[in-house]
């Protein structure tokens, strides 16, 4: 068939090209032909008048045509450190030992399965049998798989149309699973929680954009964001068209967030013609590491109330607490502690697969959970939710695992608790070793890392370092993390990626490398930072 097409499609050209050199119209100088053949014509490039130019016609698409808020957004966890980390792990795949490390240590991001974390045994087990239900009545899936694994598996796949993962699902998600979260969260918080405020998405971050979506209109409504804050927040808040609206967290008070800070911002974009829609918080912080206290809490559910603000909740990371004095809780769980209820505050609470003890950052599950808004709003969100059809479904089953694991009692409880203890107090273990040697080493300030996968170290650069990385055109600490990668092949993240206070430097270090590879970012990393100190010494 193809062959007889493409006979057709030259008989066709060959007939069209007869008939145009024998009309009696006046020739062009090449003919016009489908773009689909044009490619396998032989001979020089057009050259008509509609050319721009006869050696290089101008593309469809340039840097002056495309969306200028696509060119405003940037995206630092992935920029150029990163695309040059990977140019070097392929030259040492090529030629091994062309560079001063054998490997690449991959710092810069929160990806824990890349480096080495594994799974939780029952959530796999749970998901292998669900996309495979055909196994669950065979006689050796007893001997391979958990007994409440497969129970488990048995009541998702009776939540889900056809018990078929590869199918679509409700806009909002299986609403099975959106009950099981829904429990998971009120047992968690204590208050009750409405399956109908769950809605799944494909991780975190396709629900900020929703939200975003829905309250920016121009660059005139602004949106508080944390300083430093994480990139997917001035990405989305610049795809959207809107503006970022900075209020500094406190160095020096632990990364702490003043009211006082919120209320001055709120008033100066006030003063610019902004109007203010919602405010970010991100809990336990990321990039800085900090868990907030619970009066902090309240006075950020007290400013949001006052000042009829969107509470735009970041929670991905309430799993990952390691200091004994603080205890994540949601920001839904403080507002209704406060007595406030659905009339008082609009609150929106993000969690994901891709962080805690889980770390399923591939299988892309998350949700958000949206209280406080008014029916014809939330029908404008499902509006929005339904344009992308549904999330995932393992990343669905995987967000109702999360909020409802194995309990006591059941066969899986051991192992799934050994597993989670295992990491959670190895990334505690890793994340003060790596505090306590940036704290080591001079001009460094590194503040106690509480909780996310984070650390967020401060560098004190001689003049002549400041001198040198404006000579190369770049900002202080990207200049220090390029020379730490060429150097080490440590991967971290510029400071200046997450925003910073004006003539402060950092960067930023995931606590993520293996038990056993910390020692080396920990020699690698001292070595060259008194290389680097000696170098530009002033």
């Amino acid at each position: 068939m193809r062959k007889f097409v493409a006979e057709r499609a030259r008989n066709l050209i060959t007939t069209r090209l007869s008939l145009s050199s024998s009309s009696a119209a006046p020739p062009r100088r090449h003919p016009v032909l489908p773009r689909f053949f044009t490619s396998a014509q032989p001979g020089p490039p057009p050259s008509d008048s509609m050319s721009p130019s006869a050696d290089s016609p101008s593309p469809a698409v340039t840097l002056d045509t495309i969306n200028p808020k696509v060119l405003k957004c940037e995206y630092a966890v992935r920029g150029e450190i990163v695309t040059l980390a990977q140019q070097l792990q392929q030259e040492l795949l090529a030629k091994p030992g062309s560079h001063p490390f054998d490997e690449i240590l991959y710092c810069n991001i929160g990806n824990p399965q890349s480096l080495a974390q594994q799974p939780i045994t029952f959530f796999r087990e749970v998901l292998a049998l669900c996309d495979h239900p055909a196994i669950l009545d065979r006689s050796e899936t007893q001997g391979l798989f958990s007994a409440d694994a497969i129970e488990r598996a048995w009541q998702i796949l009776d939540q889900i149309p056809g018990r078929a993962t590869g199918a679509y699902s409700h806009s909002q998600g299986v609403k099975g699973l959106r009950d099981t979260i829904a429990a998971g969260i009120e047992a968690r918080d204590g208050y009750p929680a409405d399956p109908d405020d769950i809605f799944l998405t494909d991780g975190a971050s396709p629900a900020v954009h929703m939200m975003m979506q829905l309250l920016i209109r121009s660059e005139k409504d602004g949106i508080l964001c944390p300083i430093p804050q994480y990139p997917l927040y001035s990405a989305s808040i610049a795809l959207h068209g809107g503006t970022l609206v900075p209020y500094y967290l406190d160095e020096a008070a632990g990364w702490g967030l003043e009211p006082s800070e919120l209320k001055r911002q709120l008033e100066a974009a006030k003063a610019k013609g902004i109007s203010v829609r919602a405010l970010v918080v991100i809990n336990p912080g990321n990039p800085t590491g900090q868990v907030l206290s619970e009066d902090n809490q309240r006075d950020i559910v007290e400013f949001c109330k006052k000042e009829r603000l969107v509470l735009l909740a970041d929670e991905v990371y309430q799993e990952n607490v390691y200091v004994p004095d603080k205890k994540f809780h949601s920001f839904k769980k403080i507002s209704r502690s406060m007595g406030f209820g659905e009339k008082d505050i609009s609150l929106v609470s993000f969690q994901s697969v891709s962080k805690g003890y889980y770390g399923e950052c591939g299988k892309r599950g998350g949700y958000m959970e949206v209280t406080g808004f008014s029916p014809e709003i939330r029908e404008q969100i499902y509006k929005v939710a339904s344009v992308n059809l549904c999330s995932n479904i393992s990343g669905q089953i995987l967000a109702s695992l999360v909020m409802n694991p194995p309990k006591v009692g059941d066969e899986s409880y051991e192992s799934y608790s050994a597993e989670k203890d295992d990491i959670l107090s190895s990334l505690a273990r890793r994340a003060k070793t790596l505090e306590d040697a940036l704290n080591s080493l001079e001009g460094v300030t590194c503040n106690k890392a509480e909780g996310a996968m984070y650390l967020f170290p401060r560098l004190h650069f001689p003049e002549k370092a400041i001198k040198a990385a404006e000579a190369a055109k770049t900002a202080p600490d990207a200049f220090y993390a390029r020379r730490l990668l060429d150097a080490t092949g440590i991967v971290v993240v510029p400071g200046s990626g997450f925003g910073q206070v004006h003539g402060t430097w950092h960067f930023r270090c995931t606590i993520l490398p293996q038990e056993d590879k910390i020692p080396a970012v920990v020699s690698r990393l001292t070595e060259f930072h008194k290389g680097f100190m000696d170098e530009f010494r002033d």
